[in-house]
């Protein structure tokens, strides 16, 4: 089915945005395990998985409207030095994905085409509800508990294997 090219063009925009994110969740998440900080390393690793069946999801969508789906291009990625610096680096990624799923869907709305903008409100709800909020709640438990017991509260990620 063609679609319209302004629609295909955004949603490369978007696999940018979300293969960018799931790189940058990539690097964080080896940091982590690196550093022994498991349950961040375990769940920078959902994060990434998340980010690459975001961003299939948005090729099988490009390739349907009958597009060219761009898997090299990149966005500049953010690796932090420190722990609070990667988990605020991420939620400025995530925001920025938020931000690029509206816009997208407001032009959907716009050329009716409704399959895709109820394709993105998919990807929209995960990044708000399971993205953005975790990020923010974790930034939160730095600010009350202090990043040296944040961060030993995220060491051990259960029974040793």
């Amino acid at each position: 089915m063609k679609g319209h090219q302004n629609i295909i063009d955004l949603l490369n925009k978007q696999l940018t945005l979300e293969l960018t994110s799931m790189d940058q969740y990539l690097a964080h998440s080896k940091l982590y395990e690196d550093w022994g900080i498991e349950k961040l390393h375990q769940q920078l690793s959902h994060e990434y998985e998340e980010e690459l069946d975001h961003a299939k999801q948005i090729i099988e969508r490009i390739l349907f409207l009958e597009g060219k789906p761009d898997t090299a291009s990149r966005a500049p990625i953010h690796v932090g030095d420190n722990v609070e610096q990667m988990l605020k680096n991420d939620l400025a990624a995530e925001q920025v994905v938020a931000e690029s799923l509206r816009n997208i869907m407001t032009v959907c709305e716009q050329q009716q085409d409704y399959v895709t903008r109820d394709m993105l409100q998919a990807l929209l709800n995960d990044t708000e509800t399971d993205h953005i909020y975790w990020l923010e709640q974790h930034l939160g438990l730095i600010d009350k508990i202090g990043i040296a017991n944040y961060i030993q509260s995220q060491m051990s990620a259960g029974t040793p294997g």
